[in-house]
């Protein structure tokens, strides 16, 4: 397998039984992100990194300045390298040779701790400042790369890996009962800072977070003091000044393409494609500029099940049609591929308390797939509808609340349907987010009632943590929403520490800080217009996709979803007797009788609650 393009880093600082001995066990934790290890120490404080070999382009390691008296280890893609290097006063036969965390230091030394606003890309990084005894860490916007960190009264722990965090002696593995409490009982947990362990956190996406040894005589010797402090605001993103929608479409792919552009360093690339708006749109872009660079194209990887010599059944046909005509038009090798029971069986044994365990099953096969080619880099859509593929949700509410009811009128008449229908999907959220799902649960004979698979007892000692209901009530709001609620950074997470086994690392266009600030300034109507979401996307993108595919509304995927849900339910009856066999350290939070009843093929056809009793048997170790 070839080395991950990833780096890991690691820190200490402070005290401990042993802090060398404490570095050792982060760094072998640490070791599937490459085979090199690079450590320093520097006063109190230790760092140090796994990256791939040296002279891999890709590689970050420990970078020094021993003038300003800096020692950082970094984590990071550095988008845009020619106009950072331009404010930097990089001189230009220099900048080929500088690796991304030579310019992350550089940035530090100019821009002190406002460095982070001046960087474009992904990221994760702690820099030393031996003179101040100080260690500022660091986030990127959208957190593509992971931070966690343990703090005690006398040391900081820091990670690339939750697991590696973990494995440092001292640091406790008790679990977040409040958290395990909410995963359990609702679903739904608030991974922005806490973790599933009440000793680790996570840092925050587009946060920083300076830690200093405490002064003076009474503050006691070693103690750490901790300051953290949101960097990247996106609800202040200034309003974009009116234009016509050609010009917004040409700034849109313009940024796009820079997006892309900038994600297609090292390789082999690989693209997801789904024959949705955003992966079809990365897909294109990116086998046009590889083609332009003379690289090969891309590899497209499919969640479609593979069709061997039968054609698609007429109501799956949709899907495959929308997959072909991209590639059909840039010419793409397409891949396909669907989990069997036997991959989810053996992925519902893994631990869904740590970041890589619970990724989807679909994506299991497409890594497996991607890791055999020799694929180095995957490109993914993921993102797009926080961002300038937005469906514009909310604004129709917002439409109703103004009372600007003949513009209402005039979108709810532009979609399929009845008016009417329209209506009462604006009305019922406002009401309560979840009625509109209740509703069409009920009509169509399933059960209404969310299950739940917490012990009753758990469930009466510990309250789970709540959070209000959001209702939709404004387009840039939805958008804020979730953006910041922290499901985007835990889902970066669990892709990006499965990738790592197999070499990959995952790149999100979509989620370009440039493009995210573009969209969060666009008027309301750039993203919901005469019956069509993401009205301004299709728009700019109309010459570049075929036209099935760039104006095609459904979201439906019967092709997907079908085979997946069939090969579920026919792994539980393996899981439900590995369950009934075992004794799981973690069965004292389940309600492991409902738990094994509902492990029961017909029963969750019926219902079609997958969700919560798969988060229950992630949850479980057996």
């Amino acid at each position: 397998m070839a080395p991950a393009p990833m780096t890991a880093i690691c820190g200490i600082l402070g005290g401990g039984p042993d802090p060398g001995q404490a570095l050792d066990a982060l760094l072998d934790a640490l070791a599937e992100y490459g085979p090199e290890r690079t450590a320093r120490t520097d006063g109190g404080v230790r760092l140090a990194g796994r990256h791939a070999p040296a002279g891999d382009p890709d590689a970050s390691a420990l970078v020094v300045d021993p003038d300003a008296g800096l020692v950082l280890a970094a984590d990071a893609r550095i988008d845009d390298r020619g106009a950072l290097c331009d404010a930097l006063g990089v001189p230009h036969p220099q900048r080929a040779g500088l690796a991304d965390a030579d310019l992350v230091l550089r940035a530090f030394v100019r821009w002190g701790e406002a460095s982070p606003a001046h960087l474009l890309g992904d990221y994760a990084f702690a820099v030393w400042d031996g003179r101040r005894g100080a260690l500022f860490s660091a986030r990127d916007p959208i957190g593509a790369r992971p931070f966690y960190y343990a703090l005690e009264d006398d040391r900081f722990i820091f990670a690339s890996s939750l697991k590696a965090v973990l494995a440092a002696p001292g640091v406790s593995a008790a679990l977040d009962e409040e958290m395990v409490a909410a995963h359990l009982s609702r679903g739904r947990v608030d991974h922005t800072r806490r973790t599933f362990y009440r000793a680790v956190h996570r840092l925050p996406a587009g946060h920083a977070l300076t830690v200093e040894r405490r002064a003076g005589p009474t503050a006691g010797a070693g103690r750490v003091r901790v300051r953290m402090e949101r960097y990247w605001r996106p609800e202040q993103t200034p309003a974009a000044p009116p234009a016509s929608d050609d010009t917004y479409a040409e700034q849109l792919l313009d940024l796009y393409g820079k997006a892309v552009r900038d994600r297609l360093r090292g390789g082999p690339v690989g693209v997801h494609l789904s024959g949705g708006l955003d992966s079809s749109s990365v897909a294109v872009l990116a086998a046009r500029e590889l083609r332009r660079q003379g690289r090969p194209a891309p590899p497209a990887f499919s969640w479609l099940p593979a069709l061997g010599s039968a054609p698609p059944r007429p109501e799956h046909a949709r899907e495959y049609a929308l997959v072909d005509a991209v590639c059909a038009q840039e010419r793409l090798q397409v891949l396909h591929g669907a989990p069997g029971p036997e991959v989810i069986v053996d992925m519902l044994r893994s631990d869904g308390t740590l970041p890589g365990e619970g990724i989807a099953f679909n994506e299991e096969v497409v890594q497996r797939q991607a890791a055999a080619m020799g694929i180095r880099v995957l490109l993914s859509g993921l993102g797009g509808d926080h961002c300038v593929s937005f469906n514009g949700r909310g604004h129709l509410a917002h439409l109703l609340l103004s009372g600007r009811w003949r513009t209402l009128a005039a979108e709810c008449r532009a979609r399929d349907g009845a008016a009417w229908r329209h209506l009462a999907g604006i009305v019922l959220p406002l009401l309560h987010p979840a009625l509109p799902g209740m509703l069409g649960r009920w009509r169509r004979g399933m059960s209404v009632r969310r299950p739940q698979f917490i012990d009753p007892g758990f469930a009466r000692r510990v309250r789970p943590l709540v959070f209000p209901p959001f209702r939709l009530l404004g387009g840039r709001r939805t958008q804020l929403f979730f953006l910041l609620n922290g499901e985007m950074g835990e889902t970066l997470d669990r892709t990006s520490a499965r990738g790592v086994r197999r070499g990959i690392e995952y790149r999100y266009p979509l989620l370009d800080r440039r493009l995210l600030e573009f969209a969060l300034g666009l008027p309301p109507g750039q993203f919901l217009r005469a019956g069509h979401g993401r009205w301004l996307m299709r728009y700019a993108l109309r010459h570049l996709l075929p036209p099935e595919v760039c104006w095609n509304r459904s979201k439906d995927d019967p092709a997907r979803s079908g085979p997946l849900m069939d090969a579920i339910a026919e792994a539980l009856p393996a899981v439900r007797r590995q369950l009934a066999g075992s004794a799981p350290s973690r069965s004292p939070y389940v309600d492991m009788p409902a738990l094994l009843e509902c492990l029961d093929a017909g029963r969750l056809r019926a219902t079609q609650w997958f969700g919560p009793l798969l988060a229950a048997v992630f949850f479980l170790d057996y």
